[in-house]
């Protein structure tokens, strides 16, 4: 019994701590009801659904401006990229698509599926393009696991395509980083006391090695220009992945831009220049 109730202990403070580690990255409806009450800029919401998928997603701007489509990491929301979101600049040029990819947020299909594939996710995402009205190409903004969805969007649809940027991508299959805790989240006991948005991130990598080794072969199908940036201090995704870039988007129209001092959340520690990327398109 005593032995029992340590297991028990043991898991219930490791799934605390992985709350407390990654729970920060997401923000509450409460919180979010709050962060938008006062403002004069409020998202619009949006559900596309069908018999396979459902996806929700966030707009803000004018739906006849060209499209940028943010596309978040693991775990994460659409509001990973609120700080871009609510740039009124941003606003006013462009029409913001920000979505909660398949299996996180509400792009949860019931019965619930636990992982989707790069290409699932792509055909998916490429959906909340059907709210812009303005015939431009769009921009795609993919970090970390958004990245390879992003570079697989461009691959499946190129005439849509007019530039992707990729934030501290999680693309090299051979050099994906497992944590200490990584095993533990496929524990039933874990994964009991671990918010579902946690649990289909855990699920995710371990699917992420042979989604990316299929996405070798889409690399050479992207003919759009292509901004690669990757912070030194990243301790989530190693750097590699930028070398990794270098080596898939030879002959491409490929920017690789290197930030020492920057981490991984490279839309927050510098957005000034996720927007010149932005900017550079008019």
């Amino acid at each position: 019994m005593k032995t029992n109730f340590k297991l028990f202990s043991v898991f219930f403070l490791l799934s605390v701590l992985l709350v407390s580690c990654f729970g920060k990255w997401i923000m509450t409806e409460k919180e979010l009801k709050l962060h938008y009450q006062n403002r004069l800029s409020k998202p619009l919401f949006h559900i596309v659904e069908n018999d396979s998928i459902k996806l929700h997603y966030v707009t803000l701007g004018a739906d006849t401006a060209q499209p940028v489509l943010f596309i978040h990491g693991a775990p994460g929301s659409w509001d990973g990229y609120m700080n871009l979101l609510d740039d009124s600049l941003l606003q006013h040029n462009f029409h913001l698509i920000s979505v909660d990819r398949p299996g996180y947020g509400k792009s949860q299909k019931f019965p619930k599926k636990r992982t989707y594939t790069l290409e699932e996710q792509a055909k998916s995402i490429i959906l909340a393009l059907k709210s812009n009205h303005s015939n431009k190409k769009v921009i795609i903004i993919g970090r970390s696991y958004g990245a390879p969805v992003a570079a697989k969007i461009a691959a499946l649809y190129p005439e849509k395509i007019e530039k992707i940027v990729l934030l501290s991508p999680a693309i090299d299959p051979d050099t994906e980083k497992f944590w200490w805790f990584s095993k533990f989240g496929k524990v039933f006991l874990v994964r009991w006391f671990l918010p579902e948005r946690m649990n289909t991130a855990t699920d995710e990598k371990f699917a992420h090695i042979k989604e990316l080794k299929i996405l070798k072969n889409d690399w050479k199908k992207i003919n759009s220009a292509v901004t690669v940036m990757a912070g030194g201090q990243d301790w989530i995704v190693d750097t590699t992945n930028f070398s990794f870039a270098k080596k898939m988007l030879i002959g491409k129209n490929a920017k690789f831009i290197f930030i020492p001092e920057s981490g991984h959340l490279i839309s927050h520690s510098r957005p000034d220049l996720v927007k010149k990327e932005l900017f550079m398109t008019r």
